[in-house]
């Protein structure tokens, strides 16, 4: 397995990851792998149920591990928005892929996350979606290798804008 030759998505709940890894492995010819699916899968429950059950600081843990044992090559993988909160799942996400962060407005992120509970987002008693997003940002900014602003662009040029940016790092 050849190191860094994975694409990882990082960004906040609602910028489309899984939507725009899928249609970038379709273009690249890769794997798509969800990471979100991975932890439910592991663990046999949905994400909401794994917050439900040890909060939000034992699912960091569960995601942490998680993504740090992820084994793929040539795959996009999408993580979860707080894939950032573990160390070791960034040390090694970074180890076997260039991480590609997905920047959104706080405004685009509002509308398009009106059930936030129901998606399994990590959020402390008390948090606000926007004190999320400004706890987040520059965790986001810290491990990006890449970083594609989506604002004013649909799905496809988002894709586009990314495989540019990533022949550009002729790392592929």
């Amino acid at each position: 397995m050849s190191s860094r030759d994975n694409i990882v998505l990082i960004g906040m709940p609602g910028v489309g990851k899984s939507t725009v890894g899928v249609i970038l492995a379709k273009v690249m010819g890769y794997q798509f792998l969800d990471a979100d699916l991975v932890i439910q899968e592991k663990e046999g429950k949905l994400l909401s149920e794994i917050i439900e059950e040890i909060g939000t600081d034992g699912f960091v843990q569960v995601e942490n591990r998680i993504n740090a044992g992820l084994m793929c090559s040539r795959t996009i993988i999408a993580t979860g928005g707080s894939v950032v909160y573990g160390q070791q799942a960034m040390k090694h996400l970074k180890e076997i892929g260039i991480v590609v962060y997905l920047e959104v407005p706080f405004s685009v992120i509002e509308k398009r996350l009106s059930d936030i509970k129901g998606r399994g987002v990590v959020l402390k008693d008390g948090q606000t979606l926007y004190d999320l997003f400004m706890e987040r940002t520059p965790l986001y900014e810290k491990y990006a290798d890449v970083r594609i602003s989506e604002e004013g662009l649909n799905v496809e040029e988002t894709v586009e804008r990314l495989v540019e940016k990533l022949q550009n790092l002729n790392n592929i």
